[in-house]
């Protein structure tokens, strides 16, 4: 199986191209399965933000989707998700659309701490408590059930600027509670391209994935796909799988879905 779960829209401000295109991509790429998780909206109010869906937006997605999955079976198999924070004081909105909508999985991408509007984020600490911070919430994400996989789990090294003690620690911790919750890491393309771009490789972090190999954690291969071109670049994807085979990860296609029992 050749699958991705980590595909974005246009409603999230800073992604191209149609839904049907990343479909057609994703096809013409040879993939079995793919998933839409855009960024979630939140019941904010009062603040708009910059980088996700507002809530108004969710039905017309969900209906994309669900469409699609109709337009496309026989060919591609299409889930429904959603890529959220761990926002504690908003779980309970996020459970009743995860009802509401039917949605099939949702992936934790952490990209802010406590909250948006007055949080920290995670791709810019610089404070070893800022790290413990990230760390918790992403410790508290998995035990909660609710989330299929943990999305760029090292996004922390996107701005720290060292892998120091306080890195090794965290990045351990999020390892055991992956092996203790049987929760994938996600080995992210979007920012081996970061990386590439501009010399920073802030994820995937080799030392990182290098422990995260060690512990043979399982891995999820994800495209983060921001434009359908994403799904076209094979080699990278191909050579994403056999360096987390080569490292001692264990590469895995299923992931939990809402539809399953615990």
């Amino acid at each position: 199986m050749k699958v991705n779960y980590h595909t974005h829209t246009t409603r999230c401000m800073h992604a191209k191209g149609s839904d049907e295109d990343f479909v057609k991509a994703a096809i013409e790429a040879g993939f079995d399965r793919i998933g839409f998780s855009d960024h979630t909206p939140w019941n904010y109010q009062g603040f708009v933000s910059g980088m996700r869906m507002h809530k108004a937006e969710l039905p017309g997605y969900v209906g994309s989707v669900r469409a699609l999955q109709e337009k496309y079976r026989g060919q591609i198999e299409i889930l429904l998700g959603l890529e959220c924070e761990f926002f504690r004081p908003r779980l309970d909105w996020l459970k009743e659309q995860i009802a509401q909508y039917g949605l099939d999985y949702i992936i934790l991408g952490h990209h802010f701490s406590k909250d948006e509007p007055r949080g920290t984020y995670n791709g810019s600490l610089h404070t070893p408590a800022q790290l413990r911070t990230y760390a918790q919430d992403v410790l508290d994400a998995m035990d909660s059930g609710l989330f299929a996989y943990i999305a760029h789990p090292d996004i922390f090294m996107r701005g720290y600027p060292v892998f120091d003690k306080t890195c090794e620690r965290i990045s351990r911790a999020i390892i055991e509670k992956a092996l203790a919750t049987d929760t994938p890491l996600e080995f992210n393309l979007l920012g081996l391209s970061h990386g590439n771009a501009d010399g920073k490789q802030g994820y995937p972090f080799p030392a990182f994935w290098r422990m995260a190999g060690e512990a043979h954690v399982k891995a999820i291969v994800g495209v983060d796909a921001h434009q359908p071109a994403a799904y076209l670049d094979t080699a990278k994807f191909d050579w994403a799988c056999e360096t987390l085979r080569w490292l001692g990860a264990e590469p895995v296609t299923e992931i939990r879905l809402f539809s399953q029992p615990k």
